[in-house]
Formats: structure tokens, C-alpha cells, sequence
């Protein structure tokens, strides 16, 4: 749509986020009057603006101009600086009083309040203090009129913009000049390559060391984004030369003073076979979580087996199911390990092995606490054990986290540790080596804790490979489940995960199965197909709820098959305009009432509720996490809300200014799913980049479905996906500094 530009003087702010800066306000242009809408922070009735943007059509309120930069300039008549004193902007000063300084003092007014402050003690009812106040306030609201000008001449947009002055206040224009590449240290959002646009437009050279500094970081920020929590000395210097154009030395002196900064950390793995350079952060989280594993896992009293072994048959005579001998063995582990994993695939019985573990410790009257990585997750868990699961995020207790933070904080540390005798933590393969920090900071000395997890599956969002490096070290007690119990083998779901797993074809579309395969030769077809599924063939063939049972999972992003086209197609199979059906637009998406939708950031402020069937609060916090899923309940273009009613029973607020945190999820991504169950799973299997399709994808996405499984597409590309054993390979270091410092703390060996 054509960019248009237009001046005038606001007349009236409709509404305001004062956090974010989102505004709705009237201009009036010489020819009329405008409705706008977008990120501009402090401005005020009686301002002169002149705005850049695109009309777009409101659902409720027609045309109006969605801001995209505007530059303002301070009213100069007599009545638009009354409006403007007025408008509410200096507390102290109403209308009767700004009519009253503007009458005094005319078009020198605002010269008055800013330079000659004590001039304003002429005026009724204000005093030296006050006057004072009124001059200190009006200067900070110059100097940020200045700063957002300032910032916006470098293309920044206004939201960045507020952020950055929030950050710096005055000192945001010397370190614009002399060192931008601060604000992708300091302003979460502000990364390497805008600062460095920033950089070359006040003049700094290409070889600054400040530049090279910021592109090293740059560099590993984005590898810990893919999961890495180091690489490799050679591929970063790589990646940085390539980045900046600059000789490789130049890098090299780079990282060695990030090192004498203590920003950086560098060290020879023979693992990896070189040099290795961590950011600090991730260096110390291995080293935190190697050090507090093992410390743990010394606290180990053998059980005495013969009691175990009858406190085993009494659970198989209540419950009627016979343990198999590694499930004992899991159980007689959990009674005397201080750390215990417990690993296996579907139809292994790792749920009746925790019911066993668990029935046992309450007959112990032991204080056992259970928790996994998501809401869904955590769900799950309390529904196979009938005892309360909650997030890790929320057993920790999140605390407040200033939005521009880069980490979590949680109140549950080292002193003021969970009150548990034992910790149960399911789908542990999910949890980052961040998450893993935090949680073992708040187990206290004595405390056991089992981890269950399915050491297959793809490997956590955030960095690390937490999970199969404390398996791969060794020195953790470990106990695997191998063996498929005979219900599991009634379901074609868990065979064919296994024999996929192995590197076996699956067997497909057999009498009375749970698996099919539908082959569609063109991408075209599998996007009908899915349609018809969701739609007629398999409500009718499952009974289930298309929108709310199925779940589409797809290996990409974009392309015919990928998530964003999808989920327009789905949308309008699935929940399309109706009259009444209230709906609202935020860049490229449109939301509507009934509306799958899923949390794609980490949000650890945001406030949720939980409420009763007669609407009566039961239960409030903070926090919702990237991959909660919910339904959109309402949309209030009135007051610029959208409500969500996520699937653990939270019911969230969203500004319209905050929907960047949100996307359709009628198709999600197979790593989205991770932790969630789906009575129904449809599987587009077309083409993609070999990286993406792989058989631990292809595995994980089939062992989320409880019911059916439905992939559709070709078959030439399942039999590819099952010999792309392409591991996610990750730089990580946990398994190597479990095993160094246990060798260490044993006499086997020296800490390298």
C-alpha cells in the first residue's frame, strides 16, 4: 500500500498504553479530521505532527492511518500551547492553570517554563517547588521529543525508539555517536545489524573495536538461538569475518579482549576438537549445572532391595500391573539415588514406573513434587499420575522481569530452596540448559530428583542438549526402558515410532490400525486433502473435534505446507467470518473469535487468571510461555483487547499492541509441539531441506498423537526422512563437564 504523509495538531488521544507508547488520537489537517494509530510515546493534545504512514480499514471504526515515523514540533499559537499545558502532560497543571500561564506570559510561555522557571511564582497557586517541578518535567519531555527525533533520523522506529530513551534518558544521543553498539548489549530487540546501520551513519570505521566486539557476540547470541551454548573457535572467526569483511586477526583480538573483559570464555575441548569460545553466561550455567547434578547424585544410600522388592509387589497386587524387571530396577533406583533418569520411547511404561515410584514414596510419606518444562506438559503429567503437575517456570516462582531483560528470575534459589523430599521432572528432553541452571539451584543438598524423558526426541528450543548430555556422560544412574508392553503394541502409533526410530519403514494403512498414510502427489492436493480431514472424513471417522482435537504439525515455516500458509487456509476452513464474529488485524494476521491460537515468546509478566464455571477467580499469576496453546474468547476493538483462553485453564488479556506474542495455531511446528499430546496428529511428509527432515522429526511428530495418526503426501519422502539420521548436532560441553569434574571429585583425574 502507497506510504502517504500528512500534518496537523493532535486534538484529542483517545487512547494510550503508557508502557509500550500504543496510541489512538485525533489530528486535525487542514482539510479534515483523522483517526491514527501506532507506537508514539508522549505526545499530548495541541501538538503539531507530521506523520508517515499507511490507511488501513477498521472493522469497527473504518479508515484510519497506522504511524509508521512521525516528527512533532511544539505548538506555537496561544491555543495550542494551552492545549498542550492542558492536555495533562505536567502534573500540577490543569486547564484553568495553563490558561492562566499562557495568558501571563503569551508565545514565550514555554521559553518561561523551561529557561525562567521562577517567573511561573507570578501565578495563582503555584509556588517556588512547584514551579521548579513544572520546569523539570517539561525539560525531560523536551529532551525525549529531541531523543525520539534523533533516533528516528536513523530509520529506528518509535517503539525502539521509546525503549532506547527509557534505557539511556539523556545519555542516549553521546551513545548513538560514540558507541551504538551498546543498545544490542542493553535494549532487548536492538540487535548487531541495527546498531551497526546506526554506527555507520555517525561515522565509525569499520575496523572499530567496539564494532568487532559487538559482531562476536552478535555471532554466539545467534548460535545459542539455534541451540548452541559454544562454538568452535575456527567457525566463529569464520562467521564474524564474514559478517564484517575484515582480516580474521582483527577477530581474534576481538575475542581475546571480550576474554580479558570477562564477557567471553575460551578454553580446548578435545570433544570438539579445538578451541572453544562460550559467552560467559552459558560457560557458567554447564559448569553450574555439571557442579550441582553431581553433588546431588552423591547423596546416595542403597535401598535395602528385599524392602523394596515387596513394597513392589504390594503396588502390583493394588494396581493389578506387573512391573517388568527395568522398571524395577527404576523403582529400586528412585528409593536410593540422589539423581535418577529414567528414558525410554512410547508404550514403555515410564508413566506406570513413576505411578509405582510414586505410590511408594507416599506410603514413605515422603513430600514429593512433580513438574515439567510446559503447561501442557504439566497437564499430562497430573493426568497420568491423579496428583498436581505445574510448570518448572512456575515451581521456581518467577519473579518480575524488566521487559527488557534477556533472562529469567526466579524466587526459589539456594536460599529459599523447594520443599520437596523428592522431584519429579517429566519430558525432560524440553528443558534448556538455562532452565536446568535455575532448577537445580533451588534443589537442596539431601533432596533427590528424577528426570523422565524420552532421550529421542528433538532436543530443547532454548541451548543445550540437556537431556543427552547427562546421559552421554555416564556418570549419572540411568535406567532404560526398553521393552514394549503388550497394549503398546496393539497401537500402530508406537510400533511404527519404534521401528521408525530403528531405521524401519513403518507399516502403513493395515485393518483396524491407528496409522495411515494417504499418498497426494502434488503440495496443492496434501493442502485439500488436510481440509477434507479436518473437516468431514475424520470427525466422522474418529468422532473427534477438528478444531479442538486435531492438530496439523508440519517440519517448516513457509512455503505451501509450511505453518503461515497453512494456518490461513485452516482459518477459513475451520472458523471463518461470520456476521457477529468479531475480528481484528494486526500486521499480516488476522484474528478471529474462536481462533486457535499459540504464545511464541516467553512472557513472564503478563498477568493470567484462572475462574470457575460460575466465573468466580480461582487462582492468578504471572507468565505465559512460548508454545502455550489456547481460543481466542473475545475481541473488544472498543478497548483494543483480545482475550485468550489457554488450554491449562489461564484466561489472558492481550493489548492490541502486544498480538506480535501471538499466531494461529491450527498448524504449528513439529518442534512447537514438543511436551503436548493431540488426540488426532495429521502430518503433511511433501519435500523440505534436508535438515529439517529427519527421523527424530519425523519420530517426535508421530508419538504426539494418542489416537490417529495421518500423514499425507508421499512416501518416497517417510522412507527419506527415516534415513536422514541427521542428529541435531549442538555445541555443548555438559557431558564432558559431568565427566571431568566426577573424575575429579573422585581421584580419577584432573580438572581441565
Amino acid at each position: 500500500m502507497e506510504e502517504v504523509k500528512i500534518t496537523g495538531e493532535v486534538e484529542d488521544i483517545i487512547f494510550q498504553n503508557k508502557d509500550n507508547g500504543y496510541t489512538v488520537f485525533s489530528l486535525t489537517t487542514e482539510d479534515d479530521e483523522v483517526t491514527c494509530v501506532g507506537v508514539l510515546p508522549q505526545i499530548h493534545s495541541g501538538e503539531a505532527l507530521e506523520i508517515r504512514g499507511e490507511w488501513k480499514n477498521h472493522p469497527v471504526y473504518g479508515k484510519q492511518l497506522q504511524v509508521q515515523y512521525y516528527e512533532k514540533s511544539m505548538p506555537t499559537t496561544q491555543a495550542g500551547m494551552e492545549k498542550y499545558l492542558a492536555s495533562g502532560l505536567i502534573r500540577g497543571i490543569g486547564a484553568k492553570t495553563a490558561k492562566r500561564i499562557v495568558e501571563k506570559f503569551g508565545e514565550t510561555a514555554f521559553y518561561v517554563i523551561e529557561e525562567k522557571p521562577d517567573l511561573l511564582t507570578d501565578i495563582k497557586g503555584i509556588t517556588y517547588e512547584k514551579a521548579q517541578r513544572i520546569s523539570e518535567v517539561f525539560r525531560e519531555q523536551h529532551e525525549l521529543r529531541r531523543a525520539m527525533m534523533f533516533l528516528q533520523g536513523f530509520d529506528i522506529s518509535p517503539a525502539y525508539a521509546m525503549k532506547i530513551y527509557k534505557k539511556f534518558k539523556n545519555r542516549t544521543f553521546d551513545i548513538v555517536k560514540n558507541n551504538p553498539y551498546r543498545l544490542a548489549d542493553d535494549v532487548l530487540g536492538i540487535g548487531f545489524k541495527m546498531a551497526d546501520k546506526m554506527a555507520a551513519n555517525v561515522g565509525i570505521a569499520e575496523d572499530n573495536p567496539n564494532r568487532v566486539k559487538a559482531a562476536v557476540k552478535y555471532v554466539l547470541n545467534n548460535a545459542a538461538a539455534n541451540g548452541d551454548c559454544f562454538l568452535p573457535k575456527e567457525k566463529l572467526i569464520e562467521d564474524a569475518v564474514e559478517l564484517l569483511g575484515l582480516h580474521p586477526l582483527t577477530v581474534e583480538n576481538a575475542i581475546r579482549e571480550l576474554q580479558v573483559d570477562s564477557q567471553l570464555w575460551q578454553e580446548r575441548l578435545e570433544e570438539s576438537g579445538g578451541d572453544c569460545v562460550y559467552l560467559n553466561y552459558y560457560f557458567y550455567a554447564e559448569m553450574a549445572v555439571a557442579k550441582h547434578l553431581l553433588e546431588l547424585s552423591a547423596e546416595y544410600e542403597p535401598a535395602d532391595a528385599d524392602t523394596i522388592a515387596r513394597a513392589i509387589e504390594r503396588v502390583e497386587k493394588e494396581t493389578g500391573v506387573m512391573l517388568a524387571e527395568e522398571q524395577r530396577l527404576a523403582v529400586l533406583e528412585a528409593m536410593s539415588s540422589g539423581v535418577l533418569i529414567i528414558t525410554g520411547g512410547p508404550g514403555t511404561g515410564k508413566t506406570t514406573t513413576i505411578n509405582a515410584i510414586l505410590r511408594i514414596l507416599q506410603e514413605e510419606e515422603q513430600e514429593v513434587v512433580l513438574a515439567a518444562p510446559t503447561g501442557r506438559a504439566a497437564k499430562r503429567m497430573t493426568e497420568a499420575t491423579g496428583m498436581e503437575a505445574q510448570t518448572i517456570h512456575r515451581l521456581l516462582g518467577i519473579s518480575f522481569v524488566n521487559e527488557d531483560s534477556r533472562r529469567q528470575s526466579f524466587e526459589r534459589d539456594e536460599n529459599n530452596p523447594i520443599e520437596a523430599d523428592v522431584i519429579i521432572i517429566d519430558e525432560t528432553s524440553m528443558v534448556d540448559i538455562g532452565l536446568m541452571q535455575a532448577l537445580l539451584r533451588a534443589v537442596e543438598r539431601g533432596s533427590r530428583i528424577i528426570f523422565v524423558g524420552d532421550v529421542d526426541q528433538l532436543p530443547s528450543v532454548g541451548p543445550g542438549n540437556v537431556l543427552k548430555d547427562m546421559i552421554r556422560s555416564e556418570r549419572l544412574n540411568t535406567v532404560r526402558l526398553q521393552h514394549v508392553f503388550r497394549q503398546a503394541q496393539e497401537s500402530a502409533i508406537i510400533m511404527n515410532a519404534h521401528r521408525i526410530n530403528e531405521g524401519q519403514e513403518p507399516a502403513l494403512n493395515e485393518t483396524g490400525t491407528d496409522f495411515f498414510f494417504m499418498r497426494r502427489a502434488y503440495a496443492e492436493e496434501v493442502v485439500w486433502t488436510i481440509q477434507e480431514l479436518v473437516t468431514k472424513r475424520l470427525p466422522k471417522f474418529t468422532g473427534c473435534d477438528g478444531l479442538q482435537e486435531m492438530q496439523i504439525l508440519t517440519p517448516m515455516r513457509k512455503g505451501i505446507l509450511g505453518v503461515q500458509n497453512l494456518n490461513q487456509v485452516l482459518q477459513g476452513t475451520l472458523n471463518p467470518p461470520q456476521k457477529g464474529k468479531r475480528e481484528f488485524t494486526f500486521r499480516q494476521t488476522t484474528f478471529r473469535e474462536g481462533d486457535k491460537v499459540m504464545q511464541i515468546k516467553n512472557n513472564y509478566n503478563i498477568v493470567w487468571r484462572c475462574v470457575d464455571k460460575w466465573g468466580r477467580r480461582t487462582d492468578e499469576g504471572t507468565g505465559i510461555f512460548n508454545g502455550d496453546c489456547g481460543i481466542v474468547l473475545s475481541i473488544d476493538t472498543d478497548k483494543e483487547m483480545l482475550r485468550v483462553a489457554f488450554d491449562d485453564g489461564k484466561i489472558v488479556d492481550y493489548d492490541f499492541s502486544q498480538l506480535e506474542e501471538l499466531e494461529l495455531a491450527y498448524a504449528i511446528t513439529i518442534h512447537k509441539s514438543q511436551g503436548s499430546e493431540y488426540p488426532v496428529v495429521i502430518l503433511p511428509v511433501y519435500s523440505g531441506p534436508p535438515m529439517l527432515m529427519t527421523r527424530n522429526l519425523l519420530y517426535t511428530a508421530i508419538t504426539r498423537a494418542k489416537k490417529l495418526v495421518v500423514l499425507v503426501g508421499l512416501r518416497e519422502t517417510v522412507s527419506g526422512m527415516i534415513r536422514n539420521n541427521r542428529e541435531i548436532s549442538r555445541y555443548t560441553g555438559l557431558a564432558h563437564r559431568i565427566r571431568n569434574l566426577y573424575d575429579f571429585m573422585h581421584g580419577e583425574g584432573d580438572i581441565e
